[in-house]
């Protein structure tokens, strides 16, 4: 967005070209989907990063507007591509009693990496004199290193057993995303998914408009923030240690619930203590929560549609994620900074007991998988 201004085109257009990234985002989940049954992970996480460091690489010449909108569009769909890719490998290579801590440790990586990131393309931005080049130059390095180590290192097929048998099999067959959405719980799992974020997203979006409606100092906001980070950055992988033994449904149905109590104690007169506190109680809930509803798509899914399941749950959170803005802003205005919260926490408790009838266990224990490598050239 940043980008954009600076080449001189307005604060609208570069809204506009956020957007255009986000649907490309968006729709590069499904597809990545497709690609891992298709191509098998290997290949898609090649294509996936090689495209993506061509397409960053040409921003730089990039001058007419509507070839910048294309090519971030294509950006946020060939990077996008790589969420189901690596969330199915993960899944296949990891033993089924570990699935709820590898997608522990995946979130750390991906919150440690969101949060270095900034502070590394804020230092690469001044040390090319306030300009972009080394920004981009150094992504599209990055990412070509890892289409050509992962075309190197990666399986090129994983072969799960043949007992695998997916924990929402109601589907009756078929092959697909037609055949997950014919697995009526689970296609209820994600519409809840999508509610979900939604509501989880507010923080983002809702909480600094009530912030500053009530003229509480920003540093308060930015310090729940950072708050949040740490704590989820410090704490998810202890606390998944002590819950991943559970049934999958209770860590998922607590964690949202403490989701949904910590947004409503911002319906509280906003002081420090209250955003501080409402902020502590709701990291609790996505420190317990998010690994097991990470990896419940993968579980629920498992077998020759389990990349379809991921990408189908990815597709749902990157939809919530474009919306959340836009109803979160509706419903500000329409209720106000304090009965928002209450409204949006009640949602979310819901949306917890909800996932006590919508989520299973595994009916069946599964051996870990074998990973074949082919040749790189195979």
């Amino acid at each position: 967005m940043l980008y954009v201004t600076a080449l001189g085109y307005s604060v609208g257009q570069a809204v506009f070209a956020l957007g255009a990234y986000g649907v490309g985002g968006i729709l590069g989940s499904i597809v990545g989907g497709e690609m891992v049954g298709r191509l098998g992970p290997r290949n898609a996480a090649a294509i996936s990063m090689a495209a993506t460091g061509v397409l960053i690489a040409l921003l730089l010449p990039l001058t007419s507007y509507p070839l910048l909108i294309v090519t971030v569009t294509l950006i946020g769909l060939s990077a996008q591509i790589f969420r189901p890719t690596s969330a199915t490998l993960l899944s296949d290579v990891t033993p089924d009693d570990r699935q709820v801590m590898i997608f522990a440790i995946w979130r750390f990586g991906l919150n440690l990496g969101g949060t270095i990131a900034p502070l590394l393309g804020y230092g690469l931005y001044y040390l090319a004199h306030e300009q972009y080049t080394l920004v981009f130059l150094s992504q599209a390095v990055v990412a070509l290193a890892y289409a050509v180590a992962a075309w190197r290192l990666l399986p090129t097929r994983v072969t799960a057993p043949a007992a695998a048998t997916p924990v929402s099999a109601g589907s009756g067959g078929g092959s697909g995303y037609l055949a997950v959405l014919r697995d009526r719980r689970y296609a209820l799992f994600v519409l809840v998914v999508l509610v979900h974020t939604v509501v989880y997203q507010q923080y983002l979006s809702t909480l600094p408009l009530t912030v500053n409606a009530v003229h509480l100092n920003i540093f308060w906001y930015t310090l729940a923030v950072s708050l949040n980070g740490a704590v989820v950055i410090a704490l998810e992988l202890p606390a998944t240690k002590f819950t991943q033994g559970w049934p999958t449904r209770i860590p998922i149905m607590i964690g949202l619930a403490l989701v949904g109590i910590g947004f409503a104690v911002y319906g509280l007169p906003l002081v420090p203590f209250v955003i501080l506190s409402g902020t502590l109680l709701w990291s609790l809930g996505e420190i317990v929560s998010a690994p097991s509803l990470l990896a419940y798509p993968a579980i629920a899914g498992a077998g020759r549609l389990k990349s379809r399941y991921i990408a189908s749950f990815q597709f749902m959170f990157g939809l919530g994620n474009a919306l959340a803005p836009l109803i979160g802003g509706w419903l500000f205005i329409r209720t106000g900074a304090s009965t928002v919260w209450v409204l949006l926490g009640a949602v979310e408790v819901v949306v917890a007991v909800c996932m006590l009838g919508l989520v299973r266990s595994p009916r069946s224990v599964t051996t870990p998988v074998e990973a074949t490598t082919e040749p790189s050239g195979g």
